[in-house]
């Protein structure tokens, strides 16, 4: 029993840890250009965590694992579309940095945390992380496939307002 508790507040401890190290590189990201190859890798990288799902204690129901998925696609991957900015600035493009980023990464870090609880009640340790991951890679998905068209739109724009002034374009259209 004290080892499970003790398993649970260093989870706890790594997704802190984790969560700041995303947000601090994230901040430090909008002060460089960005590229195709920085919008994807993330989203791949994440993918190799399914390998988690080839040992059994990790594996939940199916229908378990489509609704986690589909509400990090659903649901979470929203406010991060739609907040997230792309800019060309000359001949680069540049992620604007914004405030609500942070805002959302700390909300859904508070949202998993206290669902974390109830969740565990049902499943297993490793269950409950199979599933708050796919959540976490439904919501990646969409994100960097939303920023992989902005980028692709501004890197073909061939306006006058490219040329030196800097065109600005969002996510959500605006």
């Amino acid at each position: 029993m004290l080892s499970t508790y003790f398993i649970q507040v260093g989870s706890i401890i790594l997704s802190a840890v984790a969560g700041f190290t995303l947000i601090i590189l994230r901040i430090r990201a909008g002060k460089q250009p960005t590229s195709l190859r920085k919008i994807i890798i993330p989203p791949l990288g994440m993918s190799t965590g399914l390998i988690m799902f080839a040992f059994s204690i990790t594996h939940i129901p199916w229908v378990w694992g489509l609704g986690a998925f589909l509400t990090g696609m659903l649901i979470f991957s929203f406010p991060l579309i739609v907040t997230t900015q792309l800019e060309r600035v000359q001949s680069e493009i540049y992620v604007r940095r914004s405030k609500a980023f942070i805002f959302i990464m700390l909300t859904l870090f508070i949202t998993r945390l206290s669902l974390h609880n109830i969740v565990e009640q049902y499943m297993s340790l490793p269950q409950t992380g199979a599933i708050f991951y796919l959540v976490a890679f439904g919501m990646i998905i969409p994100w960097r496939l939303a920023m992989v068209s902005d980028y692709m739109r501004l890197q073909k724009a061939d306006t006058p307002l490219d040329k030196g002034t800097g065109m600005k374009s969002s996510l959500n259209g605006g």
